[in-house]
């Protein structure tokens, strides 16, 4: 018998690629906007490329019971020549937050075809039909039982608490052979999900999401033994303050070092740490590049060959031209004209043009050849080689690096810099949580100044959806104050700080909480503030759907008491009033249609006090899209004007340029911060403004 077992286990390991044989990784992942598995390939573990262009290799509609599925796991067969993958059958945006009780039990032998079966938890067993949360499925080879284990975490009603269970497969693994048994259940009072076991060194390391206890986070539990025995240890593991889940660990090829991953998914990103033990970890993220936005899934080494097949059937050489990189570049605003196989790239201000060499990114089973100025072929395994051309072009639009919108500009005296106050964005449903400063000397070259507001710590009463700040300097008995009002959790608070770029103190509690008086609909956001020359008295504007105006006491931290007064222009005031003054006349700025519509777009109205009546000219269109040149959304501004001069510049946000305007809805949370010149009529009409990619030049000191 003995014989027997040496013998089997010698075959199981022959069956499996040695590491030394795998030197690529595959990724698998779902994303916010579109539940569905998806597919990225690396050659180190740290550098991933999407295929299939970063959309679903698999159908969700037809693999699950809701349309949707999430947190997909893949493991490597153990001594069988296959793949194993599962995943929540759970669609969020049809049908919310739940009751869901189905996992997807999916199995392939060579990644690119799978057999998929959509299992019940509460239909198939009766002890568990109170189960309104089965989440994020893993599976593991249970050496003992020779059988494939799939693994949980499931609550059974709202009076329970999440545990994680297991079952074990039939063969197929097409279905479940076992009633579901709690594997762990964490210290009372408190809750766990999202497990990942990786065994080392004979033991069993189970890490998931842990909450309700002294601090939430990644956590783990050890046992001897794949199924029982596991001890809890209370240290989070993740390198973040953020709140994460999600977690999951792969082995480097030809390493004993490990990588943590989970999804920081109030904030939009994917985090990495690296270990050797299991205990100890330390923050890789700046040595991770992804061109995606995962969320919740795994990591699986693969061979070489593996990762060709993977790449001769969902890489194209448009996606591996699309990976360059390179010293200055903008690496969201690249753009492939297909028709002429023309890589568009764009340059950070000062770049110089005639210098850039792109580099490109590293796939398996694909090559690219410099074959001449400018052009290159990419050759993949089973395709046809392309050649293309590629370009190279200085801009000043985007203005800010990265995702950023509803900004607001200010130049500080104090300091003889701008600053531009913006939304931190990229983040699903206006979901991000603080607020970050650029400075600038000559309004192109502009520096990241960090976080000033963070929600849940900085600001006490609100810890979602920061928007749309305003700023403005005062002098107070002498010394400069800057006063800083901002959206929080569909409120209006306001920090105070000495410097432009803080640190800024909350005053502890809402501004405005509430609509003003015969309002029923809307939201209060959006809120501008602006110091009448004529009379020093400030006001404070805000609203969605309306536009309210109050004046602010000397304090700047409240109001007048009675002074607020409703003063919508028209119908097409939608959000993101801003107010200046030009030649005695007061001009009031909005933005019209949705922040997700490509129509998004300013008007204005002028009237002869800060407080109305607006008169909104036949002809009042501040600045549109321009489709020619692929920018939309173009909204949600302030305006600048340079200290003693009649020149005048507006600072907005549009689409992210160029994959905003075909990302549907999402494109609303996916914005860049530009700036361009607004010049007027003799007769003191806004000439309407055209975006441009080019920018502004630089202000001469």
């Amino acid at each position: 018998m003995k014989k027997s077992w040496i013998y089997l286990s010698f075959l199981l390991a022959a069956n499996l690629p040695s590491q030394a044989q795998r030197n690529a990784y595959l990724f698998t992942y779902f994303t916010g906007n579109d539940e569905s598995v998806r597919f990225a390939l690396s050659n180190d573990g740290y550098n991933f490329k999407a295929l299939n262009n970063g959309q679903s290799v698999l159908d969700s509609d037809s693999i699950s019971a809701t349309g949707g599925v999430r947190d997909p796991h893949i493991l490597r067969g153990t001594g069988d020549n296959k793949f194993y993958m599962v995943a929540t059958d759970m669609h969020t945006a049809k049908n919310g937050w739940g009751p869901n009780t189905a996992i997807v039990l999916m199995r392939s032998t060579d990644l690119l075809d799978w057999r998929t079966h959509s299992i019940d938890i509460a239909k198939l067993y009766p002890q568990f039909a109170a189960a309104d949360r089965v989440w994020a499925p893993q599976t593991i080879y249970d050496a003992a039982k020779k059988q494939y284990m799939v693994y949980w975490s499931m609550r059974l009603g709202a009076q329970d608490s999440d545990k994680i269970y297991y079952a074990y497969a039939n063969k197929d693994f097409s279905a479940l052979t076992t009633t579901p048994k709690v594997l762990f259940t964490p210290p009372a009072g408190t809750v766990c999900i999202d497990a990942d076991i990786i065994p080392k060194d004979g033991k069993f390391h189970l890490f998931f999401k842990h909450a309700g206890g002294s601090k939430n986070g990644i956590k783990k539990a050890i046992s001897n033994k794949l199924t029982e025995g596991y001890v809890f240890q209370d240290k989070t593991l993740e390198q973040t303050t953020d709140e994460v889940e999600g977690s999951g660990i792969f082995k480097l090829n030809n390493s004993n070092d490990y990588i943590l991953m989970y999804d920081v998914y109030r904030n939009g990103r994917y985090e990495f740490a690296r270990s050797s033990d299991l205990e100890h970890f330390s923050a890789i993220n700046a040595a991770v590049t992804m061109d995606f936005k995962p969320r919740h899934g795994t990591v699986m080494p693969i061979t070489d060959k593996e990762a060709s097949a993977l790449a001769a059937k969902w890489l194209t050489p448009q996606q591996v031209i699309l990976s360059a990189g390179g010293a200055g570049l903008k690496p969201i605003n690249s753009y492939l004209d297909s028709a002429a196989n023309t890589l568009h790239l764009q340059l950070r201000p000062g770049s110089d043009v005639s210098k850039f060499k792109p580099t490109f990114g590293k796939y398996p089973g694909a090559s690219i050849t410099s074959v001449g100025a400018d052009k290159y072929t990419v050759a993949i395994k089973g395709r046809k080689p392309v050649t293309f051309i590629v370009k190279a072009t200085e801009t000043h639009n985007a203005a800010l690096e990265g995702f950023y919108a509803d900004p607001d500009v200010l130049y500080a005296e104090k300091t003889g810099k701008y600053y531009i106050y913006p939304t931190s964005d990229g983040f699903d449903n206006w979901s991000g949580t603080y607020f970050k400063v650029f400075s600038s000397d000559n309004l192109v070259n502009w520096k990241d100044e960090g976080k000033i507001l963070q929600l849940g710590t900085d600001v006490t009463w609100a810890n979602k959806n920061a928007w749309a700040p305003c700023i403005i300097e005062k002098k107070v008995n002498g010394a400069y104050k800057y006063y800083y009002y901002f959206t929080a959790a569909q409120k209006i608070g306001v920090a105070v700080a000495d410097h432009p770029t803080g640190p800024f103190k909350d005053s502890g509690k809402p501004l405005i909480d509430k609509r003003p008086e015969g309002i029923k609909g809307g939201q209060e956001i959006d809120p501008d503030v602006f110091m009448d020359p004529a009379t020093g008295k400030s006001y404070l504007y805000w609203g969605n759907g309306y536009m309210a105006v109050a004046e602010l006491q000397e304090d700047m931290i409240s109001l007048v008491p009675g002074s607020t007064k409703i003063i919508t222009p028209d119908r097409t005031f939608r959000e993101g009033t801003c107010v200046f003054v030009r030649n005695g006349k007061y001009y009031f700025t909005w933005s019209e249609n949705d922040t997700r519509d490509p129509d998004y777009r300013v008007r204005y109205g002028i009237a002869d006090s800060p407080t109305g009546k607006i008169q909104v000219p036949a002809n009042n269109m501040v600045l549109n899209k321009d489709a020619a040149v692929g920018l939309y959304g173009t909204g949600h501004h302030s305006i600048l004007q340079i200290p003693g001069k009649d020149e005048w510049y507006i600072v907005y946000h549009r689409f992210n340029y160029p994959k905003g305007i075909n990302m549907g809805r999402a494109a609303g949370y996916n914005r860049e911060v530009c700036i361009d010149k607004m010049t007027f009529g003799k007769d003191g009409t806004i000439i309407t403004v055209t975006p441009t990619h080019k920018g502004i030049d630089p202000l001469s000191k």
